[in-house]
């Protein structure tokens, strides 16, 4: 995973290393005032077009990328990188404006008021204000405020700003020796994106036909739904990621949810587990047998592959049990190499309990329940209760899921504990 996650940083920093040569060769050296603010609007601008670009393609779920990096990691990515872009955004403008004003000896509002005067100007104005919504609603303060409806449609701007930008980056006076690289740059995204968020799901669909076989109740709040569909091995769904679920029934159809694989897929049949924690995760308990269901995935690099060593502790808090508990069933290891230490709040909230000890028993792993509230005097997952509970705890491969304090907690003792950086593996499911 290491190696994937360094080539794609290279790889997009490789790509603004060429829009910044791509820059230089066309700057004009000038000390006019006016031509200096030129200048920096011009790099700005395009280094906020290759952003944007990075951002669709983060997003684009291309497989290889997924699997390498890690879904969360990308989200982060994306997160990260469109505050960025928006500050180019507004700097692009600011030196546009400056240096228009500077040119034109207006004042700013004239100077304003003109360039918006030009199609391809306000075009962009247009993006970058429907890009700011997008940032806006992203905040974490509003994220919690809106449903996940309303932040994905408000998402869907994103595609109209990319090609309002798109035209007025190609209507600059000094990019036509260089507009053979943005167009092509933009027809590989946008390709991506078709093939990778709309050929593949349709085609999924149609080849695994998949439908709700049946939904049963696992504890307070939790349901299991197990669906059959055809071809199924052919999703190559490993233990450990999720798939992102569509289910065909009133009140669900629109959104697709992820949701990790809480068993292996088995012949004609696979499972997910889930908490209602929200609206769409509830209404998951009243699903019928026989809905048609949309799945595309897999997604996610919490697998098998990420391991290093002999020995594997995985730590599930809350519903993180769900991709640990198909890793707990399929990992290779023999006796004492695998071991599970699962966080709850209290007994009743243990979910998959029967399956987890009969797994445990089958293959001689180790099986460890850590109950209590989160904020209670004594934390079963700080350095020295971890140490106690695994003695060789920095010899571990370590698979961590859960909520992402709990998971940001876990992970600080891990390293406290001894345990290096690389070889603890966690994704969190919050994006």
């Amino acid at each position: 995973m290491r190696d994937a996650v360094v080539r794609v940083r290279h790889g997009v920093l490789g790509g603004a290393g060429v829009v910044i040569l791509l820059w230089a060769v066309q700057v004009r050296p000038s000390a006019r005032l006016d031509a200096l603010f030129a200048t920096a609007a011009h790099l700005s601008g395009m280094l906020a077009g290759y952003g944007v670009l990075v951002l669709l393609f983060l997003m684009a779920r291309v497989p290889a990328v997924e699997h390498g990096v890690g879904a969360d990691r990308l989200a982060r990515w994306h997160a990260l990188g469109g505050r960025h872009v928006l500050l180019l955004c507004f700097g692009h403008a600011l030196f546009a404006l400056l240096g228009y004003a500077v040119h034109q000896g207006a004042d700013v509002l004239s100077a304003g008021r003109g360039l918006l005067g030009y199609p391809a100007v306000a075009a962009a104005f247009a993006g970058t204000v429907l890009l700011a919504a997008v940032g806006v609603s992203s905040a974490r303060s509003v994220r919690r405020r809106v449903s996940h409806e309303t932040w994905r449609g408000v998402h869907l701007f994103v595609y109209l700003a990319a090609a309002l930008a798109f035209g007025h980056q190609l209507a600059g006076p000094d990019l036509a020796a260089v507009a053979w690289f943005w167009a092509l740059a933009h027809c590989l995204v946008a390709v991506l994106l078709l093939w990778y968020r709309a050929v593949v799901p349709v085609r999924q669909a149609l080849r695994h036909a998949l439908r709700v076989l049946e939904v049963r109740a696992e504890g307070p709040g939790v349901v299991s739904v197990v669906m059959y569909g055809a071809h199924l091995a052919e999703l190559r769904a490993e233990p450990g990621q999720f798939l992102r679920w569509r289910f065909l029934q009133r009140r669900l159809w629109h959104t697709a949810l992820p949701f990790s694989l809480s068993a292996p897929v088995r012949g004609d049949t696979l499972r997910i587990t889930v908490k209602g924690l929200g609206g769409h995760s509830r209404r998951i308990r009243r699903l019928r047998p026989g809905t048609r269901v949309l799945a595309t995935g897999p997604f996610g690099a919490l697998t098998a592959a990420r391991r290093t060593r002999a020995k594997v502790l995985l730590i599930a808090g809350g519903v993180g049990i769900t991709p640990m508990r198909a890793l707990f069933e399929t990992l290779p290891g023999g006796p004492g190499e695998i071991t599970l230490l699962y966080r709850a709040g209290a007994e009743e909230h243990l979910v998959l309990r029967s399956e987890l000890e009969a797994i445990a028993a089958g293959r001689g792993a180790g099986l460890h329940y850590l109950l209590g509230p989160s904020g209670a005097a004594y934390d079963p997952l700080a350095p020295q209760a971890l140490a106690a509970l695994v003695p060789d705890l920095a010899e571990h491969d370590v698979y961590l899921c859960g909520p992402p304090g709990m998971t940001e907690a876990t992970r600080a003792s891990l390293l406290r504990a001894g345990v290096p950086a690389g070889r603890v593996h966690s994704e969190c499911f919050s994006f």
